[in-house]
C-alpha cells in the first residue's frame, strides 16, 4: 500500500461524518483542518478527490469534541489550583524574582534576556523573559505569575491531548484505537494534567522553568506530526520550521530539550515512517535541523556548574549515578500512586550499595523491557522511552548536587507512564476502561487540591517537608528562615539552623543564616561574625554573606573593614543593588560624599524603584550647597514608591522647611510622618522646630515634650525645650531642661551656650560668663560666644 493510501485509510477510520477528512481535528491547531496531506488542489486531483465545500472546512473547523475536551481539561485544572493564586515565594523564587534586577525593566528586551548566571533563572533568558514580563504588569505580586504558570500547564494538557489522539489515529494504532481516539486522548491529557505529582512545577513559581519547556517540547513533536503527513512540500516546512522554533524556545528555557530531536526521530519511527533508515530518508534536513539546536546547549552548559551541575563539583559521577537509580523508581512509583508527596529531598548524599542495589534491578529490568518492547511492541517502547529518556539530562551520571530528585523532573515524563496505563487498560477491558479512568482523573484532581494546601505557606510547605525528610538539612535551613521572620519564633529558628547545621556541618548557608538571626539579637554580634567568617571559610565566593559580614562589621564601627566586604560582594555579584546601597551608606559616614552619591546612583541604575536609596540620596543632596531642589525630587520619589515611609516623609519635610514659602508643606510631612509612626521621635522633634519657627510655641512645646517621651536622651529637643520654657518665662523649667542636655551631652557647645542665656536672664552674670567660656573651649572663635562675652564685659 502506498504511503497515501495509507494514511488515506488512517483518517477515513476516525471519521465519524460520513465525510472524507483532511487531515487530523485539532482544538490546538485548528488550521490544520485545512492544511492536512491532501489540502494541496493538485494533490487531491492527483489522488481522484474532490475539494471540500466551505460548509465541510467549516464543520472541520469547528472540532466541537476537540474544544470540549479542551475545556473539560482546563476547568479541571482551575479546580485544582483554585487555591494556588496567593501561595508565596518560595525558595528559589526569591532569587527568580525578589531578588533579580534583570526582570525589573522590560524593556529594553536584552536586559530580561541576559539574567544572571548565578541565579535560578541563569541561562534561561526566555523563562526570565516571562518573569519579566509579569514583573512589568504587577512587580512581586504572586497572582500573575500563578496565572502564567496555570495557563502554560492547561496549554500543555491540551498539547498533549491533541498529540496523543493524532497519534491514535495513525496507521498503527487506528485499528485498536482510532474509533475511540478522542476520549482516550482525554484520558491521558486529564490523569496527566490534574496527578498530583504536577503540584510543584505548576503551583512552585520557579518551576515555570519545567512547565513552559514542557510545552514547548510537546509542540515541537506535534508540528512535526503535523508537518509528516502534509503532503504540500511548503506547508510542511511551515510546520518543521515551527518544530524546530519551538526546540529553540525550549533551549531558552530549560536543559532538558535537549532529548527533543531523539524523541522525534523516535516517534518518527514508531508512528510514521516504520524504521530509522526510512525516517533519516524522509526528514533529515529536520533531524539536522533539531540537531543544531544542541550547539547553544552545549554553549549554555559551561555555565551549568554556577548552579551546581557537572562534574568536579565534588560528587563522584558513579555514586550520583547509583542515586539516581533509586530516584528514577521512585518517580514511577509516584506516577502510579503519588504519596507521599515531598517538595524538596534534599541535597546529594554518597549512597551506600546495600542501600540501592534493589532499585538498580528494578530500573535495569525496566531498560531491558524497553529495549524488548521497541523491537516487539513499538508504541509500549515509545511510551517507556519517553518516561526515560525525558529524565537523563537530571537522572543520569551528571551530577546535580544540590537537588539529585525533585518531583518536578516528573513533569514531562508523566505523560508516557500514564500513556501506557491508559492504552494498556483499555487494550484488556476495552470501553469499559472509559469510567474507570473517569473517576481514577477525578480522584487525582482530588488529591492535587489536597497536596496545593500544603503550598499556601512557607510555614505549611517546609513544616510539610521535615515531617517526611526529617535529614534533610536544607529544609531544617529553610523552616529556620519561615521562623526568622515570624515574631516571637527566634529561638525555634535557631533551633532549626542548627539542626541543618548538626545534619551538614559544612552548610554555608546555614551558617549565614544563622548569623543573621544571631545579629539582630542584643549582645549577639560577635558570634554572628563568627557564623558569616566560618560561611565564608567554606564558600569565600558567598557575595551575600560577603554583605552581611559588612553590615556585621558596620555595627562594630569597623566601617573600613565593612566597605571592603561590600566591594567584595560587589566583585562577586556586581548587580547587588543592596551593596552598593550600603557601601553608600559607610562612605557617607566617612564624609566621602562624592563616591557614597555614585554607589547610590549604582544603586538606582539596577533596582530605580529602590526607595530606600532614593531617600538616601536624597538626605545627602540635601546637605550639598545648591542641591536641595534634587533633593526634594529624590524623597518625592522614594513616597510615590514607598507613600508609609515616616523618615521619607521627615526627610522631605527637612527639605522643604529650607524652602521658602513651603513651611505649611513641611508641617504637613512631618504630621503625615507621626500618623504613620506616632512614636517617631526625629518627626516630633523637627515639628517642634518649625512649629517654633512660625511662633506657635504651645504646639511646638507639645512636640518636644512627645519627642522626649519617645526618646529620653534625644538631648536637641531637651536643649530647644529648655530654650523655649525660658523664652516664654518658665526659667526654672527651662534650665532644667538645658542642664538635663549638658548631662547627657557634656561637650555640647549648643546647650552651654542655652545655658548662658538663661544665667543671663536670671542676673547670674558670673556663672553665663563661665558657660560662654566653655563654648568657646568646645568650639574656639564662635562669634554668638564672644559677642555675648563683649556685652556682658561692657555692662560691668
Amino acid at each position: 500500500m502506498a504511503q497515501g493510501e495509507a494514511i488515506d485509510t488512517c483518517v477515513n477510520v476516525g471519521s465519524k461524518t460520513g465525510m472524507t477528512l483532511i487531515g487530523v481535528q485539532s482544538p490546538i491547531w485548528p488550521i490544520a483542518e485545512a492544511i492536512g496531506p491532501y489540502s494541496d488542489r493538485n494533490s487531491r486531483a492527483a489522488h481522484g478527490m474532490s475539494m471540500p465545500s466551505a460548509k465541510d472546512i467549516r464543520v472541520r473547523y469547528l472540532d466541537w469534541p476537540g474544544f470540549a475536551c479542551c475545556s473539560i481539561l482546563a476547568a479541571g485544572a482551575i479546580v485544582a489550583y483554585h487555591q494556588t493564586f496567593s501561595v508565596p515565594l518560595i525558595l528559589d523564587d526569591h532569587g527568580s524574582i525578589n531578588d533579580n534586577s534583570s526582570i525589573h525593566q522590560l524593556l529594553p528586551i536584552w536586559q530580561a534576556l541576559s539574567p544572571p548566571n548565578d541565579a535560578p533563572v541563569g541561562g534561561r533568558p526566555l523563562l526570565n523573559l516571562s518573569f519579566a514580563i509579569n514583573y512589568a504588569f504587577g512587580g512581586t505580586s504572586v497572582f500573575g505569575y500563578h496565572l502564567v504558570n496555570l495557563l502554560i500547564h492547561i496549554v500543555a494538557s491540551w498539547t498533549l491531548f491533541a498529540l496523543v489522539r493524532h497519534t491514535l489515529r495513525r496507521p498503527a494504532m487506528t485499528e485498536r484505537f482510532g474509533s475511540l481516539a478522542t476520549p482516550l486522548a482525554l484520558a491521558v491529557g486529564a490523569i496527566w494534567a490534574w496527578h498530583p505529582v504536577q503540584t510543584e512545577s505548576v503551583t512552585y513559581i520557579s518551576q515555570r522553568a519545567e512547565s513552559l519547556m514542557g510545552l514547548f517540547y510537546l509542540m515541537t513533536l506535534y508540528c512535526f506530526a503535523l508537518g509528516a503527513e502534509t503532503d504540500g512540500r511548503r506547508l510542511r516546512g511551515i510546520w518543521y520550521s515551527l518544530a524546530v522554533l519551538c526546540c529553540l524556545a525550549g533551549v531558552a528555557t530549560k536543559e532538558v530539550i535537549v532529548t527533543a530531536p531523539l524523541m522525534v526521530v523516535l516517534y518518527d519511527r514508531t508512528f510514521i515512517s516504520g524504521a530509522f533508515r526510512d525516517g533519516w530518508r524522509r526528514h533529515w534536513p529536520l533531524y539536522v535541523a533539531l540537531a543544531a539546536t544542541w550547539l547553544p546547549l552545549c554553549y549554555r552548559a559551561v555555565n551549568l556548574r554556577h548552579i551546581g551541575v557537572g562534574f568536579g563539583l565534588g560528587t563522584a559521577w558513579w555514586d550520583y549515578g547509583l542515586t539516581e537509580c533509586r530516584a528514577i523508581v521512585k518517580y514511577l512509583l509516584l506516577a502510579i500512586w503519588p504519596n507521599p508527596l515531598v517538595f524538596d529531598y534534599g541535597m546529594f548524599i554518597r549512597p551506600r550499595l546495600s542501600e540501592v542495589w534493589p532499585y538498580a534491578l528494578v530500573l535495569l529490568a525496566l531498560l531491558a523491557a524497553t529495549v524488548v518492547a521497541l523491537r516487539r511492541k513499538p508504541a509500549a517502547g515509545f511510551a517507556a522511552c519517553w518516561f526515560l529518556l525525558i529524565l537523563v539530562p537530571t537522572s543520569s551520571i551528571v551530577p546535580v548536587v544540590g537537588q539529585p530528585m525533585a518531583e518536578n523532573r516528573l513533569y514531562l515524563s508523566l505523560a508516557g507512564v500514564v500513556a501506557f496505563a491508559v492504552a494498556g487498560a483499555f487494550a484488556l477491558i476495552g470501553r469499559w476502561s472509559l469510567p474507570v479512568f473517569a473517576v481514577v482523573a477525578v480522584s487525582l484532581g482530588l488529591g492535587t487540591i489536597r497536596r496545593n494546601k500544603d503550598f499556601l505557606s512557607e510555614q505549611a510547605i517546609w513544616t510539610d517537608t521535615v515531617a517526611k525528610c526529617p535529614d534533610n538539612a536544607r529544609a531544617h535551613n529553610n523552616l529556620g528562615l519561615v521562623w526568622d521572620k515570624t515574631p516571637g519564633r527566634q529561638n525555634e529558628a535557631i533551633a532549626q539552623y542548627k539542626e541543618a547545621l548538626r545534619l551538614d556541618p559544612d552548610y554555608a548557608e546555614a551558617h549565614n543564616n544563622l548569623g543573621c538571626i544571631l545579629e539582630k539579637m542584643p549582645g549577639r554580634l560577635d558570634e554572628a561574625v563568627v557564623q558569616y567568617e566560618e560561611a565564608l571559610r567554606l564558600k569565600p565566593d558567598y557575595a551575600e554573606t560577603h554583605y552581611n559580614l559588612g553590615n556585621a562589621m558596620g555595627s562594630l564601627g569597623r566601617t573600613e573593614e565593612a566597605i571592603a566586604q561590600y566591594k567584595e560582594a560587589l566583585r562577586l555579584k556586581p548587580g547587588y543593588p543592596e551593596a552598593h546601597y550600603n557601601l553608600g551608606n559607610a562612605l557617607n559616614s566617612l564624609g566621602r560624599t562624592e563616591e557614597s552619591i555614585g554607589q547610590y546612583g549604582e544603586a538606582l541604575r539596577l533596582w530605580p524603584d529602590y526607595a530606600e536609596a532614593h531617600n538616601n540620596l536624597g538626605l545627602i543632596l540635601s546637605k550639598v550647597p545648591g542641591r536641595l531642589d534634587d533633593a526634594v525630587v529624590q524623597f518625592e520619589e522614594a513616597l510615590r514608591l514607598k507613600p508609609d515611609i515616616a523618615e521619607a516623609h521627615t526627610n522631605l519635610g527637612n527639605a522643604l522647611s529650607k524652602t521658602p514659602g513651603r513651611v505649611d508643606d513641611a508641617v504637613a510631612q512631618y504630621e503625615e510622618a507621626l500618623r504613620l509612626k506616632p512614636d517617631y521621635a526625629d518627626a516630633h522633634f523637627y515639628l517642634a522646630n518649625t512649629l517654633a519657627q512660625t511662633g506657635r510655641i504651645p504646639d511646638a512645646i507639645e512636640h518636644y515634650e512627645a519627642a522626649l517621651r519617645c526618646q529620653p536622651d534625644l538631648v536637641e529637643a531637651s536643649n530647644n525645650l529648655g530654650m523655649i520654657f525660658c523664652r516664654v518665662g518658665r526659667l526654672q523649667e527651662g534650665m532644667e531642661r538645658i542642664e538635663a542636655a549638658i548631662r547627657m551631652k557634656p561637650d555640647f557647645a549648643q546647650a552651654h551656650f542655652a545655658r548662658g542665656a538663661a544665667l543671663m536672664q536670671a542676673g547670674r552674670r558670673d556663672e553665663a560668663i563661665a558657660e560662654y567660656e566653655r563654648v568657646l573651649q568646645l568650639r574656639p572663635g564662635d562669634p554668638s560666644a564672644l559677642r555675648m562675652l563683649e556685652l556682658i564685659r561692657a555692662q560691668r
